[in-house]
């Protein structure tokens, strides 16, 4: 596909949203009879015409729907607890959305340096990340949950914790194996990542215990928001359509 601007409408309702409105017809100066390009965050593209521009509005008449393909097999969803500097949560979410996911959540743990999330704003976030790189699935922004709730919730698929333990300090038989060798692009993944001061010992047992499997991203010592991308990074190499 050309390169093209796209827009975003969840629903594709005729109108753009009032962002979305404002951009296209006071930054861009798109007038009526202009072509556009949407995408509704859903797996389809839309060609559509713009009939009406007007103030902050813009309605468009779609021409052509385009259903996409998915890149990647299965469902890749990261869980982390958010770090102290929101900028650094954001930089996450803008760049494992460019990379490709299905679901980001944000979990409140023992050594959690922020307890509250301003969803909305990562949202925004997200979808323009999903604009840029020409992603046809949005991915889904969770609110931030106790990680006992989170982690005793039922979820389809393999389920892995990253942490910096030993095996003995988490009562778990068997050497703690390398994320991307034990991902199976096939089926859904999910991965958790703790704080800068790791899980506790305590919730990596109860993860374990709810069906969470120990795992590490590698010898260097990362922050929290490099270790997200690391995870996002791996389980896209392993469900990658070929």
């Amino acid at each position: 596909m050309k390169e093209v601007r796209f827009f975003f409408d969840r629903d594709i309702t005729g109108e753009l949203p009032e962002e979305e409105a404002r951009h296209a017809v006071r930054v861009l100066r798109l007038q009526a009879g202009d072509e556009i390009y949407l995408m509704d965050g859903q797996g389809s593209y839309y060609r559509a015409e713009i009939s009406t521009a007007t103030g902050h509005r813009c309605f468009y008449n779609v021409v052509e729907e385009m259903p996409q393909e998915r890149d990647w097999n299965g469902r890749i969803h990261l869980a982390i607890a958010p770090t102290k500097l929101n900028d650094r949560i954001e930089w996450l979410a803008e760049k494992a959305t460019e990379i490709g996911l299905d679901e980001l959540s944000f979990l409140n743990c023992q050594f959690s340096e922020r307890s509250v999330i301003k969803v909305e704003r990562i949202q925004k976030i997200v979808v323009s990340a999903v604009k840029q790189s020409h992603k046809a699935w949005c991915p889904v922004v969770n609110e931030i949950m106790d990680f006992r709730k989170f982690i005793m919730q039922p979820r389809d698929g393999l389920k892995f914790i990253c942490h910096c333990y030993d095996e003995k300090d988490v009562e778990c038989d068997g050497e703690k194996p390398y994320l991307l060798d034990v991902l199976d692009g096939r089926q859904d993944a999910t991965v958790l990542v703790g704080p800068e001061g790791d899980f506790s010992v305590q919730e990596v047992r109860l993860a374990i215990q709810n069906g969470y499997r120990s795992v590490s991203l590698g010898s260097s010592r990362l922050r929290t928001e490099t270790a997200g991308l690391v995870a996002v990074d791996m389980m896209q190499i392993k469900s990658q359509k070929r």
